[in-house]
């Protein structure tokens, strides 16, 4: 087993991810990690045990006998559990562990519960309620979103989740009952496209930060900012298309062979346990569409920013920024 000093010796970057980011596979094997449910299950002492060793690791102290799987083992550990910017224990449904376990409940529940205009309400409500527990948890520790934009967005999702599902359940009244299965996906897609780029309109303001290869800041860019907006979004909603749309085929299919009207009591917990099997592998999946040091090459930034950065000796022709999740 290699000695304590040995892995410090090694000087291993636990600051970046231990997975190649600029492949998918890698992203993938990343990602896979960082949402691990089981996560959620380790006790106060195992995470307490994990953020000693990761500090004390950055500081070039004696972290006991480890090997490097076990200092990663840690390290995805503490990072499961804390904020990346400012180190604070986070919410426990907010944090990205939390992600599979919370979303295939409330999924499931809203693609066995569509039918009526409380039960709409309720699970729409519900879930973009966890939406803002989960932007709020995982808010940027250097800019933070301020609770009348938090609370903005969260009226502004809600609503036109609501609108969406209660417009669409009316006008599929007499569309086949698949048609009206679809509808709690359309909703939840509306809701992403709203959602998101209101609790990031400072950046589509004043822009995001770019750097270059040696990440040095170098400016902001809109365009960057509406890239990013755009990836995260896009990724939002490829991550609930399995979970909600094939259930539905499969729901209506045992609908019409008459298991449901014998088995009622099974509907929710089927629902949930489908939207779960597909969430633990589109999660991860969908967070690694697109890298999360995304670039852009310097002839697509704003004309002003490229007249500034063309002014140095060796301006950078490609542009880094961090896209969010």
């Amino acid at each position: 087993m290699e000695t304590s000093s040995s892995v410090v010796q090694k000087k291993i970057d636990i600051e970046s991810p231990r997975y190649d980011q600029s492949t998918y596979l890698g992203r993938a094997k990343h990602f896979f990690v960082v949402t691990n449910p089981l996560n959620l299950f380790k006790s106060p002492d195992e995470i307490k045990r994990a953020k000693e060793i990761v500090e004390n690791y950055r500081k070039g102290h004696d972290v006991g006998p480890i090997t490097e799987d076990q200092l990663w083992y840690y390290k995805y550990l503490y990072d499961s559990a804390h904020h990346p910017e400012t180190g604070e224990k986070q919410i426990l449904i907010g944090r990205m562990s939390a992600q599979v376990p919370m979303n295939m409940f409330i999924t499931g529940c809203m693609l066995t519960f569509y039918k009526s205009t409380r039960q709409v309400v309720f699970w729409q409500w519900f879930n973009q309620s966890f939406n803002a527990v989960v932007n709020y948890t995982n808010r940027s520790g250097t800019s933070d979103i301020p609770l009348s934009q938090l609370g903005t967005s969260y009226v502004f999702a809600t609503s036109g989740a609501l609108v969406t599902a209660l417009g669409l359940n009316s006008l599929v009244k007499k569309a086949p009952a698949l048609v009206g299965r679809f509808v709690p996906f359309c909703a939840v897609a509306a809701a992403n496209c709203v959602n998101i780029p209101m609790m990031r309109s400072k950046e589509l303001k004043e822009g995001i930060a770019l750097y270059d290869e040696n990440n040095n800041l170098v400016g902001e860019s809109k365009v960057a900012a509406k890239k990013a907006i755009s990836q995260v979004t896009f990724s939002r909603i490829a991550m609930a298309v399995p979970g909600m749309t094939l259930p539905p085929i499969f729901m209506n299919y045992l609908e019409k062979r008459g298991v449901l009207k014998r088995m009622p009591w099974i509907n929710a917990p089927l629902q949930v346990a489908i939207c779960g099997f597909f969430l633990i592998f589109t999660t991860p999946l969908c967070c690694a569409l697109f890298p999360q040091k995304s670039s852009i090459t310097l002839d697509q930034v704003e004309p002003e920013l490229q007249q500034k950065l063309k002014e140095h000796k060796s301006p950078p022709q490609i542009l880094y920024y961090n896209k969010g999740l």
